[in-house]
């Protein structure tokens, strides 16, 4: 069958010079610019190392997990980076990221039309294209040390794309073969394997390119999966498999969950991944500065630095010409081009979750702080140092000046006003702007203050880190004492908290672990898909969390403080329900392919 293959904007430009320079004079012999046969593709392997490049660019989930990337901007380059940011308990949404934004999918909104980031489709396309190129790969002019790594770069992609899917709706569809018209009926409408099966084969996939993909690559390679990035793979998703077998529960004669007698197994083989990982000396904690806060933030800021496993590189283009990333444009305090930012608004419950210096529970007296004025320093003092690198709240200085959250002002005379000003003072501070709808706190982290907010969708240039060296430390930590290593346990977390600058821990315990992982990875989208794993999400996301008010005082310029509990409203509590630990396949799908079976709760 012939085939040609369509080209993202992303690579059309070396697309477009390769086959204008290999075309006749002649204007009606040349080939539209947009489309490559199957004989050019497969024989020049400029164009196939582009096609492989393609594969990235089109696994959005890479980057946060975006929705569906037809909502064109805000598929990958706006929605991703923001989205199960507020879909978990971290954050609300502070303003609306299109139609398809998560404030209806938080409040109970999964049901059987779907909707919530779904990859079903964009998956199973670059499932396809993967297949192809793994096919196809053998026979090529490539080098042969390149096609090593291109194929085992094309099944970590594979596997990583399987992921999504699985984390997503559990039974997929395993489709690890090129379909064709010629195919049966069967192989065109294939049934759900297994949850466990589907994990299953991530693993092997992974075992199979840990031995084939390079520990380092040259300089102009650098974002391609290195060996340590297929260990840090098996060690995410050998512990989610642990997980859904320990704490799940198997359905559908099999079909979803696995059996409590497998945890332990898949348990060690995440251990044993971690444990590689530390004991290679590649990778290590980012401890480069003496300030515990900043060197938190430039983990997040500062290119290649050791805890680096596995990033998604950015540059400072346009959608159109480039790879960008609005993380910036997204999340900074104001002032803002476009009279936004804090797109994240963080609760109240996610400031409390990061303890003080010396180990103590971060949890505020309510009645205590709601009591006489206070200073923003005297509130937040002897916080563990990753809070004031993970959020910005009142007087946090950013960029030469304080960010300013206040929401009402006490006159000289002690009556508070919410509009206009007072001597000078505005009654409500720069951050309120039109949003009204804040919660005293924003995302400092991946915040770079260098970055000039001019250009729409056009700013952040840092890398996003797909995998780092503190989770897995973190995952070595959970599947340890899920095996009953509490040593190795207490060790990796006490790592961590060593280089945050707070109090170690003497004992250990899974509630701690995830206290841990909570802070740790806070606003790197994992939250959310943890509490899912950990089948806690009906009681954890099923709560109307917390806001932070700052009424300024006029005479003191400290603040009264009153604590919003309703921060989502009273009309549209958070809820999250048994069924949705699995998204549903929705109708469309099933009528496209009558063997799909519906998971439970959806019909």
């Amino acid at each position: 069958m012939k085939r040609i293959f369509f080209i993202s904007r992303l690579v059309m430009g070396l697309f477009a010079a390769l086959i204008t320079s290999s075309c006749e004079n002649d204007l009606l012999d040349k080939q539209p610019l947009d489309i490559i046969s199957d004989k050019s593709l497969w024989s020049d392997p400029a164009l196939i190392e582009a096609y492989i490049s393609q594969q990235y660019a089109q696994t959005p989930t890479l980057i946060q997990d975006s929705w569906e990337l037809s909502t064109g901007n805000f598929g990958k380059n706006l929605g991703g980076p923001f989205y199960f940011n507020s879909l978990s308990d971290e954050s609300k949404n502070n303003w609306t990221l299109g139609s398809s934004g998560p404030a209806g999918f938080k409040n109970g909104g999964l049901r059987i039309g779907g909707g919530l980031s779904e990859y079903w489709d964009l998956g199973y396309r670059t499932i396809r294209q993967l297949n192809e190129i793994i096919e196809r790969l053998p026979s090529t002019p490539l080098a042969a040390s390149v096609k090593k790594n291109r194929l085992a770069e094309a099944r970590f992609l594979r596997a990583f794309n399987y992921f999504s899917l699985v984390k997503r709706y559990g039974a997929v569809p395993l489709i690890t073969k090129v379909q064709t018209l010629e195919d049966s009926k069967e192989t065109l409408s294939p049934v759900r394997d297994s949850e466990q099966r589907i994990y299953d084969f991530i693993i092997a996939e992974l075992d199979a390119t840990i031995q084939e993909l390079p520990e380092t690559y040259a300089a102009a390679d650098y974002g391609r999966p290195t060996k340590f990035a297929a260990l840090s793979f098996k060690s995410r998703a050998a512990l989610y498999a642990g997980s859904i077998a320990k704490y799940g529960t198997v359905q559908l004669n099999g079909l979803l969950g696995i059996p409590s007698s497998q945890a332990t197994s898949y348990f060690t083989k995440s251990l044993e991944a971690s444990k590689a990982i530390v004991s290679s000396g590649r990778h290590s904690l980012y401890r480069a500065d003496a300030d515990r806060v900043k060197n938190f933030r430039n983990v997040f800021l500062i290119k290649k630095n050791p805890e680096a496993i596995f990033v998604v590189t950015h540059n400072n283009g346009l959608v159109s010409a480039g790879n960008p990333w609005t993380w910036d444009y997204g999340q900074s305090p104001k002032p803002h081009p476009i009279d936004q930012g804090n797109i994240n608004a963080p609760y109240l419950e996610m400031a409390e979750a990061f303890e003080y210096v010396d180990g103590k529970s971060g949890k505020l007296n309510y009645d205590e702080i709601q009591t006489g004025l206070w200073s923003a320093a005297d509130l937040w003092k002897n916080k563990d140092p990753r809070f004031y690198a993970t959020l910005y709240t009142q007087d946090t200085q950013w960029k030469g000046t304080a960010v300013d959250f206040h929401d009402g002002l006490i006159t000289s005379t002690g009556q508070t006003i919410t509009s206009g000003s007072f001597g000078g003072v505005l009654a409500r501070g720069i951050q309120q702007g039109n949003q009204g709808n804040v919660t005293g706190f924003g995302v400092m982290k991946y915040l770079d203050e260098t970055t000039p907010l001019v250009t729409f969708l056009s700013n952040s240039t840092t890398d996003y880190q797909v995998f780092r060296y503190a989770e897995i430390l973190l995952n070595l930590a959970e599947a340890a004492f899920e095996i009953g290593n509490s040593a190795d346990a207490l060790d990796a977390i006490n790592q961590i908290r060593n280089r945050a600058g707070i109090a170690p821990h003497t004992t250990i315990s899974i509630e701690r672990i995830r206290q841990e992982r909570r802070v740790e990875l806070a606003f790197e989208n994992h939250r959310y898909w943890d509490l899912r794993r950990w089948r806690t999400a009906v009681r954890d996301l099923s709560i109307n969390n917390s806001a932070l008010r700052y009424i300024l005082d006029f005479n003191t310029k400290k603040y009264r403080l009153q604590v919003i509990r309703n921060a989502d409203g009273t009309t549209s509590t958070p809820a999250f329900f048994e069924f949705n630990y699995y998204f549903p396949i929705n109708n469309g799908r099933r009528q496209a392919n009558p063997n799909l079976v519906e998971n439970p709760g959806y019909n």
